[in-house]
């Protein structure tokens, strides 16, 4: 059993590649749940959406993130009645959003939901949300401290940021499948996706039994740099790690997560680095990371895999 925490289109896009390469019963992809948020009275979850989209090949290429052949009637029927189109939902994206919050509001839990979700979605590999409880990452900025998706979409990454804040992480529990997963020997090893580190890792790792048991572990952590030639693949990881004071490196990335990743993955366009993260302790795979393609993403899954098994020997 492989365990993967995931957040992203880079998070969805290696995902789909491990579960091109490994079978159902090896693999559970773990999701940020922090980008969460209630919106036109609806319960979004955009990375569990991304990543359930994703595995079930019905995502927008072009994006990364919804869905493939969407229409829009709602938003512009919504726009004319002069309602709030800053965060858009499509047609059939919306579906989803209505019952799952239909489903929560009668008292099922997120991960109960998701799994139902991913069955009628064709999705053969576990997808769970690294918590069922509240947890919200919110981001001080130099404009104050605003809820994530207003950052993010609403706001488009503009401020800068100063820190971030993962509310509701103290008393967050791990989710039902991800707590018995846990709590059992059946994990050889763990994937941190190439997910910005800061917005989508971060809150999975500020979630205590998810940290505690990284922490006490016997089983090797590698780590998918998301970071190319001192830029971030997509997203605001590069922006971010500027404004942190942080030079937009592979070493940079390496240094933040520390001690709790045991291999690294990157891109052959940073092969300089290897030498340097190895002298450091860390074994390095040097690959094509870019996952432009199905075939690409499991190609590069693969190479993850390759070196967990060499960490376990």
């Amino acid at each position: 059993m492989i365990l993967a925490l995931a957040g992203g289109v880079g998070g969805a896009r290696l995902a789909q590649g491990l579960a091109a390469v490994l079978a159902p019963q090896q693999l559970t992809v773990a999701v940020n749940v922090g980008d969460d948020f209630e919106h036109l009275g609806l319960y979004i979850a955009p990375d569990l959406d991304t990543v359930m989209y994703t595995l079930a090949g019905v995502h927008n290429p072009q994006t990364g993130w919804g869905r493939a052949d969407e229409t829009w009637q709602f938003m512009d029927t919504l726009a004319r009645l002069g309602g709030e189109t800053w965060f858009r939902l499509g047609d059939r994206d919306l579906a989803v959003h209505v019952e799952r919050t239909h489903r929560l509001r009668s008292g099922a839990a997120l991960s109960a939901i998701t799994t139902d979700l991913c069955t009628r979605f064709a999705i053969a590999h576990a997808v769970v949300p690294a918590t069922d409880d509240r947890l919200r990452t919110l981001v001080h900025t130099d404009a104050g401290t605003l809820a994530f998706q207003d950052y993010f979409v609403r706001q488009r990454c503009e401020p800068v940021l100063r820190s971030v804040e993962f509310d509701g992480a103290n008393t967050a529990r791990a989710s039902a499948p991800l707590a018995a997963l846990l709590a059992g020997d059946a994990i050889e090893g763990v994937v941190l996706c190439p997910s910005n580190p800061w917005l989508s890792i971060a809150p999975v790792l500020a979630i205590p039994a998810l940290a505690q048991w990284l922490d006490a572990r016997r089983v090797p952590v590698v780590a998918v740099s998301p970071i190319v030639a001192g830029a971030a693949v997509k997203g605001p990881a590069g922006k971010i790690m500027r404004e942190l004071g942080l030079p937009v490196e592979v070493e940079a990335i390496v240094a933040h997560y520390g001690a709790r990743v045991d291999g690294w993955v990157i891109d052959q366009r940073d092969a300089r680095y290897a030498a340097t993260i190895e002298g450091d302790g860390h074994p390095v795979a040097v690959v094509d990371t870019l996952m432009s393609s199905p075939h690409r993403a499991a190609a590069l899954a693969q190479a993850a895999l390759q070196l967990l098994q060499s960490l376990r020997r």
